[in-house]
């Protein structure tokens, strides 16, 4: 058997618009085989095909050498496959065990075995190093942790061939750290894992070979070991992609956002933002940096109106903001990016134009007198899509739910780029995004700043961080233990103030 699972001339439609344009895939046994390509590639909806959530319209599956249709996720399952997908399938209220053998639960006497399902767990989770509690609760424990739950119930199912979507798209750098670890085992076990991610580091880190696709198409599969990243993105937008920002040096102005002294406790009561100070100007880019679960999160929400404040003031354009309602705060100058782009950033059942109006709709021209002008809002939302390049299967009639993670981010970017606030509050933007668009995204953040606005960035990826602030603070345990100039620090200066090592003022 030279091939554990074929994938040949695969097509899927929708509505007329082309995902898998007779894309053909193969890979062997016991690999990590990446799927690269930019957001709405097509890559999400052809391992759907596999694990039975769509039914091609045309096309050959075949499972070990032996030709299978895949109609359900059911019979994906008795053949071995099983799949993460980008936002995870659990029940929050349930516990890890129960959450990893719904549908399969075995009785003993009238009850569920849940005490033999959890030791089989803790085994799988000790032998993979996954470090997962059996008992705990989904909706107390991490996103991280809330991915190896994923990870355990595949491996609970004995699944062979394991489909991770965007599986780093939520991670910290030591969770991704320690999931390609697991990833490496797995295939060192034998299992086949398929990676759908945008991460070129990450693909050049585990996998062997590398399928590139492109607007529905396999552009090419390369061997990693001989690729380098540069040419992987190039296969994959179909041109030069610059991995360097090309900024000019800031020239920031007046003083237009202070935060002083605050203080804000986290949804346990315990103070998750302690006394912090900060001061930004117009024209400059401030990157708050800080391993997940320093205060970050609640310093955004405090900024933005979504927590209250225990004490300490914000101050925009020298008014007092701190008690303002969300609404207010927006129309003096605030805009949000929000890290959790389903909580925060779109209403899921909403189409595509009405969430990119979403702080406007009750404005001139969307709306008159509590009508709304439908003709207008569709123009607007049309124009936002072509600008940024968000791809969904009915343009701005689209439901947002039915949009891909990375497509749905691109719409809250250009919805809140497009209204030019003053002081742009932007959390991890390029999440779950190809490098097209990350190049795309950071080159906007740097225009807005060049137009002397004022831009506040939290993100998880340093790369990042480095690449666009001016100015950098770093969040250890709800305190700013350092501010930087980004021109004269680097990735090692930055680790160490993030884990309390150091803390350093430029």
């Amino acid at each position: 058997m030279e091939y554990i699972i074929e994938m040949l001339n695969i097509r899927k439609e929708f509505s007329g618009i082309v995902a898998n344009d007779n894309i053909t895939l193969r890979v062997k046994p016991g690999e990590i085989h990446a799927l690269l390509g930019e957001n709405g590639a097509g890559k999400s909806t052809l391992m759907s095909v596999l694990f039975g959530l769509y039914k091609p319209d045309k096309g050959v599956i075949k499972v070990r050498g032996k030709e299978v249709k895949i109609t359900n996720p059911n019979i994906a399952n008795d053949l071995g496959i099983g799949m993460v997908h980008q936002h995870f399938k659990l029940v929050h209220n349930f516990t890890v065990t129960e959450n990893i053998i719904l549908g399969i639960e075995k009785v003993k006497g009238m009850k569920i075995d849940i005490a033999s399902a959890s030791k089989k767990i803790k085994e799988l989770s000790n032998r993979y190093k996954l470090s997962v509690d059996p008992d705990a609760v989904i909706e107390d424990i991490t996103v991280g942790m809330q991915q190896r739950v994923e990870i355990l119930k595949m491996l609970y199912r004995d699944s062979e061939i394991l489909i991770f979507d965007e599986p780093t798209a939520v991670l910290t750098p030591q969770e991704i750290k320690e999931l390609m670890a697991v990833m490496k085992k797995m295939a060192q076990e034998g299992k086949t894992i398929l990676l759908i991610t945008h991460k070129l580091r990450e693909i050049k880190e585990v996998a062997d070979y590398c399928t590139v696709i492109r607007k529905g198409k396999s552009i090419a599969t390369v061997n990693v070991k001989e690729t380098s990243e540069q040419k992987m993105a190039e296969l994959m937008v179909g041109r030069q992609v610059n991995f360097k920002v090309d900024k000019k040096n800031a020239k920031p102005g007046r003083e237009v956002f202070k935060i002083e002294n605050l203080n804000v406790f986290g949804s346990r009561g315990i103070q998750a933002v302690k006394n912090v100070s900060l001061s930004v100007r117009t024209g400059e880019i401030l990157g708050v940096a800080g391993i997940e679960g320093n205060g970050q999160t609640e310093l955004i929400e405090a900024i933005t109106g979504l927590r209250s404040i225990d004490s300490g003031k914000l101050i925009l354009n020298g008014i007092d903001i701190t008690n303002m309602s969300i609404r207010k705060r927006s129309e003096m100058g605030i805009g949000h990016i929000p890290e959790d782009r389903h909580k925060y950033g779109l209403v899921l059942d909403f189409t595509l134009e009405n969430n990119m109006i979403l702080q406007t709709y009750y404005k001139q021209p969307f709306s008159n007198k509590g009508i709304l002008n439908k003709e207008k809002i569709h123009s607007y939302a049309e124009y936002l899509i072509k600008q940024f390049d968000v791809r969904s299967a009915e343009g701005a009639a689209t439901i947002a739910r039915s949009m891909s993670g990375g497509n749905q981010q691109k719409a809250i970017i250009a919805r809140e780029v497009d209204r030019s606030p003053d002081v742009l509050i932007v959390a991890q933007p390029t999440r779950g995004l190809d490098v097209g668009a990350i190049e795309y995204i950071h080159k906007r953040l740097i225009e807005e700043r060049d137009k002397g606005k004022t831009i506040l960035l939290f993100s998880l990826e340093l790369d990042e961080i480095l690449n666009i602030s001016d100015r950098i603070a770093v969040m250890y345990e709800g305190k700013i233990v350092g501010i930087v100039d980004a021109d004269k620090t680097n990735e090692n200066e930055l680790g160490l103030m993030m884990a309390g090592g150091g803390s350093f003022n430029a």
